[in-house]
């Protein structure tokens, strides 16, 4: 506890050896693409149990036909003001449906009853909450979405990236087998948020659950010290040290991330053998306004150059598309 009787935020350990998973021998690499398909919310003030409109979900059939095109299947991580709206049911059930893509469940705690916490923005990460009430946002979250496409989700994303250490039990206890709630080498504490800088991108079991982070890789010529480095290192200096090319943090998402960069992360990535990328997109930047990454029509046609990009680097370095189920299958 910090002084005055604050909790501390939950930081997980780094996977251990015997943790990490061990690929098939002819798995290689591949990568997975994630979507948080999401409510629209302006994104500069604090979370609103009011702002739950889905409009961008009309985007969403285009964008998964690009995809599917491309041999890319999805896997979709909804929250709950998505999987009760009746249109945007039918959309993912279509995309359920095309042999590879799977629907997920994302934990939004600010805008999934039971409303019973007070709306703060360390409460707006669902680990914090009491255990009992996780439990129960959780279950509506499940159940809204077996409601909605027919099926219980098994694999699940925490809104904000909220885990806590109740989580993994709970997901547990409802039959979930993955957990992709981990921004790898990210530290969320500065509001209440986990901290996640001791955690590297490689995918590993823990506590029942197959963890896969969203993959964040390092990359410059002082990238061996990574993670260490960064947290040392303030805003400008970070900055001054992506400039000189020295380190870079690095996600893999085309929202605020170069995709030169991107392609270096992926080449660093499979330099330090890790098996499987974890992409990720929030679904309202499909349409330009509703998030900071997209906010016209120029930066929505450079979303989809970052994605044409990136496929191409991917294929050209021999990493090809996966999904959910074929991970599962890999794991055993």
């Amino acid at each position: 506890m910090r002084a005055g009787g604050e909790q501390r935020p939950f930081r997980p350990d780094a996977a251990t050896a015997a943790e990490r998973v061990c690929w098939p021998a002819d798995w290689g690499t591949r990568f997975l693409l994630t979507v948080d398909v999401e409510e629209e919310f302006d994104w500069t003030r604090p979370p609103d149990r009011a702002q739950r409109a889905t409009t961008a979900m009309r985007a969403f059939p285009q964008a998964h036909r690009r995809f599917a095109d491309a041999g890319v299947a999805l896997a979709c991580m909804v929250d709950y003001p998505v999987a009760v709206d009746r249109d945007a049911a039918a959309i993912l059930r279509d995309v359920a449906a095309d042999g590879g893509s799977a629907i997920g469940a994302q934990l939004h705690a600010w805008v999934t009853p039971p409303f019973d916490e007070p709306l703060t923005p360390a409460n707006s990460y669902a680990g914090n909450l009491p255990r009992a009430l996780e439990a129960a946002k959780l279950d509506a979250i499940t159940a809204a979405i077996d409601q909605a496409v027919g099926r219980r989700p098994i694999a699940y994303r925490a809104g904000r990236y909220g885990i806590g250490p109740a989580t993994p039990a709970l997901l547990r206890e409802r039959g979930y087998r993955i957990d992709s709630s981990i921004r790898a080498a990210y530290d969320y504490g500065v509001d209440g948020g986990p901290d996640f800088s001791r955690v590297a991108a490689h995918a590993f079991r823990r506590d029942g659950m197959l963890e896969l982070p969203l993959t964040t890789m390092f990359t410059g010529a002082a990238r061996r010290w990574g993670s260490a480095l960064y947290a040392t290192l303030g805003r400008i200096p970070r900055a001054a040290a992506a400039r000189a090319r020295l380190l870079s943090r690095v996600a893999l998402t085309p929202e605020d991330m170069p995709a030169t960069a991107a392609r270096a992360a992926v080449d660093a990535a499979i330099a330090d053998g890790v098996g499987l990328l974890v992409f990720s997109f929030h679904s309202p930047s499909l349409v330009p306004g509703h998030t900071p990454y997209v906010r016209d029509a120029a930066d929505l046609a450079a979303f989809w150059r970052w994605w044409s990009v990136m496929l191409d680097h991917l294929d050209g370095r021999g990493v090809p598309p996966t999904t959910l189920a074929a991970v599962l299958d890999a794991v055993g």
